[in-house]
């Protein structure tokens, strides 16, 4: 074998034996941020990490919301997508999509608040009333807490009248007794317990903790790239969690961490919830 030809063997051997982390890019997009402005902003310190951790270059994807998300990524325009339980179990039935690792939130479940001094005492005595939920089809503002009356006996849109109402709006009418209750989750009754330091709020029933926030990957990615990703987060989380949690608007993540053992079935209780407020296919968003 002349000595040019071996060069090449050798040379292609190495880039084949080559990470393959670092000969790709992905491209990466998050379903509640809006623009790249802000992508950037609140997404940049974790993307400066991933890329030293992982060897993999980020692209940043900007979307509008949880629609354009799925849009994209059904036209091979991204590759990874962070986004809520609700909304993974409609990507996962429009999409091949594959749960790739949890962003753990502590303390993040659902419940449904009243006044202190409220006669209702349970969620019984809801029968009749109107509740204000948040986002609709948000999993800890609406499908939770619906889940939670569900549980109690109370029937979605039968046994009480759902409205949906900006939160601070939702407070104030709280206190003018133009409805009962409001459904949030435990962040957002810090909140609203900030803004209206003169109020007192009562839990009536809390949830346990929901399933978390996923990254998900497209059907399209390869193999190799999805387990460099997954094995990035499970051995360099607390380096990544640190620069995630740096931004102050990625505070719910505080404490928490990445769990690259997610499995499909560990939503089932999201869908579950969608049954609930009677949904029984999941290929269209809440409201959409």
């Amino acid at each position: 074998m002349n000595t040019l030809l071996t060069s090449g063997l050798f040379a292609l051997s190495l880039i084949a034996a080559a990470p393959v982390a670092a000969q790709e890019t992905i491209r990466f997009a998050v379903t509640d941020i809006d623009g790249m402005e802000a992508l950037q902003r609140e997404m940049g310190p974790f993307k400066e990490a991933f890329e030293a951790a992982s060897g993999l270059k980020v692209e940043f994807f900007p979307v509008s919301g949880r629609t354009v998300a799925v849009e994209a990524m059904a036209a091979d325009q991204v590759d990874f997508v962070l986004t809520g339980p609700a909304e993974y179990v409609v990507f996962k039935a429009r999409l091949d999509v594959q749960p790739v690792v949890t962003w753990v939130r502590p303390d993040y479940y659902s419940t449904v608040v009243v006044l202190d001094a409220s006669p209702i005492k349970s969620a019984a005595d809801l029968k009749g009333q109107k509740i204000s939920f948040g986002e609709i089809g948000s999993t800890s503002q609406h499908l939770g807490p619906v889940d939670l009356l569900t549980k109690a006996g109370l029937t979605y849109a039968v046994d009480y009248e759902p409205v949906f109402l900006n939160r601070n709006v939702a407070v104030e009418a709280l206190i003018k007794g133009e409805i009962a209750g409001i459904g949030l989750n435990r962040t957002h009754i810090d909140s609203i317990t900030k803004k209206f330091p003169d109020q007192k709020f009562r839990v009536l029933v809390q949830g346990e903790q929901l399933p978390d926030d996923i990254l998900l990957a497209s059907a399209k990615v390869k193999p190799e790239v999805v387990d460099a990703v997954r094995k990035t987060f499970a051995e360099k989380g607390d380096a990544l969690l640190a620069a995630l949690t740096s931004v102050e608007e990625n505070a719910k993540y505080i404490g928490g961490k990445f769990n690259p053992a997610v499995t499909d079935a560990d939503y089932d209780v999201v869908r579950e919830m969608y049954r609930n407020i009677g949904i029984t296919e999941f290929t269209r968003f809440v409201g959409e």
